[in-house]
């Protein structure tokens, strides 16, 4: 058992996208909105379900049994199948952390960067999306070691994708913020240990070695996976950038102007105040696609701790994909745990 300096909780999201209230009210706001000039990302890649979720449940209580809590986001509805009396578990509805002059709101972006205000939240905590998964065993130092996030400090451009334009905006809002409070060189001079860590992936020591070429930030790598994270982290962002927090948190619909949870992430390891380590070899990261079976063969065989499966503006038969998903981790996790009524 942990003691209170130690105890790590785990901060998971998720919306039932078939839920009618939920689709009545997202889409009152949605037309109350307009079209505008400012590009959005509302897409039904970002809603639907695809029924998962009790395998999450199931990895967590197999493979990191140490949890001190689970805190379940919702904007309201639940599985039926969840066991809201479990004694780690705490159901959190939006209104419960989000200030209400901000609600409704349907921006993963805004559910984010309140995740500090979460009630009896641990210093230390882990936030996954629902779309991320443990599937072996994780040891409470995969996050965590010596009071600090495990994580990499590693440059990379940010790209400009037409296909998904948005994603590029939210990449340069960041690290325009973060140029704001730190220096490119210096923090180089001060930390050269995090930038050339020995065990870091080598295309990421060539990408910092390149990027001294040039004096400002152009962009910098995160694992898109659970997010390690101090709680500190968020009350000094906010602190030093709450008007643009502020800002960014009347937008109901996830937009180009936002910001994102990738900005404490950067914040943390730009501060030093992390544990450098090659945390893309415990990692594994697939988009959706009409050929899944690499993704399907690394839950089966349990390659890798954590992945995630990005559903990527996929349009094939869903309903097929489902299936094979839902096999996979049958497979690994075939019996109810005791998150489950």
């Amino acid at each position: 058992m942990f003691d209170g300096e130690k105890e790590i909780d785990f901060v998971v999201t998720w919306v039932d996208g078939s839920d009618p209230a939920w689709r009545r009210q997202r889409n009152l706001y949605g037309q109350e909105m307009g079209k505008g000039a400012e590009k959005r990302d509302a897409g039904e890649e970002r809603y639907r379900d695809w029924e998962l979720l009790p395998y999450w449940f199931r990895g967590v209580e197999a493979f990191a049994p140490w949890v001190r809590r689970i805190h379940f986001v919702t904007w309201g509805h639940l599985p039926k199948w969840l066991n809201v009396d479990h004694e780690k578990l705490h159901v959190v509805r939006h209104e419960d952390y989000i200030p209400k002059e901000y609600l409704p709101v349907f921006n993963s972006n805004v559910l984010e960067v309140y995740l500090h205000r979460i009630e009896g939240l641990a210093k230390q905590f882990v936030y996954f999306n629902d779309d991320m998964f443990l599937i072996k065993k994780a040891d409470p130092e995969d996050f965590f070691r010596g009071g600090k996030p495990c994580d990499m400090l590693a440059f990379q451009p940010v790209v400009a994708n037409p296909e998904n334009p948005v994603m590029s905006h939210l990449f340069l809002n960041n690290t325009l913020v973060l140029a704001r409070h730190f220096s490119k060189r210096e923090n180089v001079r001060l930390q050269p240990g995090s930038y050339f860590k020995p065990g870091y992936p080598p295309l990421y020591f060539f990408y910092n070695l390149l990027e001294l070429s040039f004096p400002l930030y152009t962009g910098f790598y995160t694992v898109h996976g659970p997010s390690p994270f101090l709680k500190s982290t968020f009350f000094e962002v906010w602190e030093k950038e709450g008007e643009a927090l502020c800002e960014m948190s009347a937008h109901r619909f996830r937009s180009e102007k936002d910001l994102t949870p990738y900005l404490f992430r950067e914040w943390q390891k730009l501060s030093g105040n992390f544990f450098p380590c090659n945390v893309q070899q415990n990692f594994g990261y697939f988009d959706i696609s009409e050929d899944n079976r690499k993704l399907v063969q690394t839950v089966r065989g349990q390659k890798k701790k954590q992945i995630c499966i990005n559903d990527a503006r996929f349009a094939g038969d869903f309903e097929q994909i489902k299936v094979e998903l839902s096999e996979a981790f049958a497979q690994i996790l075939p019996k109810p745990c005791s998150f489950e009524r």
